[in-house]
């Protein structure tokens, strides 16, 4: 039986205002709950768009009532009936003036009871309801989610669009190339022994398309990552993923500029500047003490290096006999906050991503407290409190090692751990452009330089004469967008001259043969008259996952995975039969 014969839906539930009093309407939806008083039956309908009060009294045909005392949490209903101005009027929800005097009523599907109730912030395990996703996502919190991040992606092909791009796909199953993660693999039945990779990036493709002269790419693309997933990571994701041709750093941030200053008026009516800050990478490491700096604080880092040189403390002098540094940071008004034990926790917390320890300074009513003030003169304690502009109920929290990019990581970390635990972070959206970052990367467990990015990134210009003679003075034309301490994305102008690309190999250690392996199809391209180029890829599930303020990605992914890459719902990754195997001519080894 077609239990919706004869009737089409007229509005959704969340539409209706005082405007459409008298009107007969046809409405479907799930029940959000019934309210049985005797005569008088109410029950709330929920689509997407939000929540209508039907009402049933002495005026409702009896075959229809009856069926109303029926309905349960959850039944699927459509209904016809007159929008009315109701008499308690409920100011919470935008409905909240009218109902429904309803005069059919169809039950199109009957629930169990759920798992869970299906309200706004459930408190439910999140494990359970992701079991349940289907039932989650009916939940009117998450649908806003979803339906943001839908206004979100249409905004930006509106925008792209209006700009000249066109929306090329780019292939799902192709070479496994380096991108800086490992790829997730998918074995070929045709050609055994072989795998195509799912993509980390359209990267290649892109930069093929301006090769074909397609000028202005534009991709919202799937992308996948096999590594080790966090709040703000997920195996797959998605990625607004742009090229331009005949550009340079400039014009890519000006037009992605406009790009955020539209999506972020048009999704959530909030102005973000035309023309946003830029900091070196040089700048952002001295000042925050990261390359994705929380900007929407103070507590930057100084450096106290010239007022220790010559205490006696053995952890400052050694750090500075060995060419180190000693940098610190301040709390402001932190005494009560950060007392000993805290402060302790803070140390273990620096020792875990590789200080050696934590020194530091309580300025308490009672006068001056320290870790290290017994190996110091009085004059070097005042230096450093001179330094630090250090008043009674400050704390200074100070890191020392002969590596400077250890002492800048650590105290970038720990700055944004004093500020969480101050709640000292201010609301709203402070973005930042990294530019200039390092083309080489030192690896310590190597001894050597290693590509920071992928290698077809430009170097600067001014670089090129001692790109062989001096690696760590050299820059890249990279950029980063940064909102609120989250790279948001990353891009670069392309290398498209051959030779130097050749060259860039060579110093990334990569033989001519490997690089053919690997390249030699770009390569090959690039041969047959490469225009400039560059782009970047900003990612969509980041962005909404900001502008909302949500604590995780899964937040706004429909069918997330949850830490360990698992899915609850359908139970995957699951294994697969042997005859499945054997076609694919793979032996399963047990770890």
């Amino acid at each position: 039986m077609d239990f919706m014969t004869g009737l089409k839906r007229t509005h959704y539930c969340g539409d209706l205002r005082i405007s459409d009093v008298n009107k007969k309407v046809t409405l479907c939806g799930w029940v959000q709950r019934q309210r049985d008083l005797g005569s008088l039956i109410f029950i709330d309908l929920r689509d997407r768009t939000g929540i209508i009060q039907l009402a049933f009294d002495e005026n409702t045909d009896k075959a229809v009532f009856e069926k109303a005392f029926g309905v349960r949490s959850e039944y699927v209903l459509a209904v016809v009936g007159t929008v009315k101005e109701r008499s308690a009027k409920n100011h919470d929800i935008p409905t909240g003036d009218v109902e429904i005097a309803v005069e059919e009523l169809r039950i199109l599907a009957k629930s169990e009871t759920p798992p869970f109730e299906i309200v706004e912030n459930c408190p439910t395990a999140e494990t359970t309801r992701l079991k349940y996703r289907y039932l989650d996502l009916r939940r009117p919190d998450l649908q806003k989610n979803i339906l943001l991040r839908n206004k979100v992606a249409k905004i930006t092909r509106d925008y792209f669009y209006e700009n000249g791009f066109i929306e090329i796909e780019t292939p799902m199953l192709m070479k496994s190339t380096p991108e800086g993660a490992r790829d997730f693999l998918v074995p070929s039945r045709l050609h055994n022994g072989c795998f195509y990779a799912l993509p980390q990036s359209p990267q290649i493709y892109k930069q093929l398309s301006m090769v074909a002269g397609f000028d202005r790419y534009i991709q919202i693309a799937r992308c996948f990552r096999d590594e080790d997933l966090r709040a703000d990571r997920q195996p797959e994701f998605t990625q607004i993923d742009l090229e331009m041709s005949f550009v340079d750093v400039d014009d890519v941030l000006e037009l992605i500029e406009k790009y955020i200053h539209r999506v972020f008026k048009e999704a959530v009516n909030v102005d973000i500047p035309e023309k946003l800050p830029r900091l070196t990478y040089n700048e952002a490491m001295e000042r925050y003490g990261s390359d994705k700096p929380d900007t929407r604080f103070g507590m930057e880092l100084f450096d106290i290096s010239q007022e220790v040189k010559d205490s006696g403390f053995a952890v400052f002098k050694s750090a500075l006999e060995a060419g180190g540094t000693v940098r610190a940071i301040k709390a402001e008004n932190a005494v009560k906050t950060f007392s000993r034990k805290e402060i302790d926790k803070l140390t273990d917390m620096a020792k875990g991503i590789g200080a050696k320890g934590l020194a530091w300074i309580r300025m308490t009513p009672d006068g001056m407290a320290s870790s290290f003030a017994k190996f110091m003169t009085e004059d070097e304690m005042n230096a450093i409190l001179k330094k630090a502009d250090a008043k009674t109920g400050d704390v200074i929290l100070i890191v020392a090692d002969r590596k400077k990019s250890l002492v800048l990581s650590v105290l970038g970390a720990l700055r944004c751990e004093a500020a969480r635990k101050l709640d000292i972070i201010k609301p709203g959206y402070n973005f930042l452009w990294i530019t200039e970052f390092p083309f080489f990367d030192w690896d310590e467990d190597a001894q050597q330089y290693v590509a920071m990015h992928h290698p077809f990134t430009s170097p600067m210009d001014e670089c090129l004469p001692y790109l062989e003679t001096d690696k760590a003075a050299v820059k890249a034309k990279a950029y980063d967008l940064v909102l609120n301490g989250i790279e948001l994305s990353s891009g670069s102008i392309r290398i498209t001259n051959p030779e130097l690309q050749d060259r860039m190999f060579r110093l990334l250690g990569l033989s001519e043969e490997e690089a053919n392996e690997k390249f030699g199809f770009l390569l090959g391209a690039f041969k047959y008259g490469a225009p400039p180029h560059g782009g970047m890829g900003i990612g969509l599930d980041r962005l909404v996952m900001q502008m909302i303020g949500a604590e995780s990605l899964r937040d706004v992914i429909a069918f997330p995975k949850l830490k360990d890459a698992t899915e609850p719902m359908t139970d995957c990754p699951s294994a697969v039969d042997q005859e499945q195997l054997d076609v694919l001519g793979i032996e399963i080894k047990k770890q």
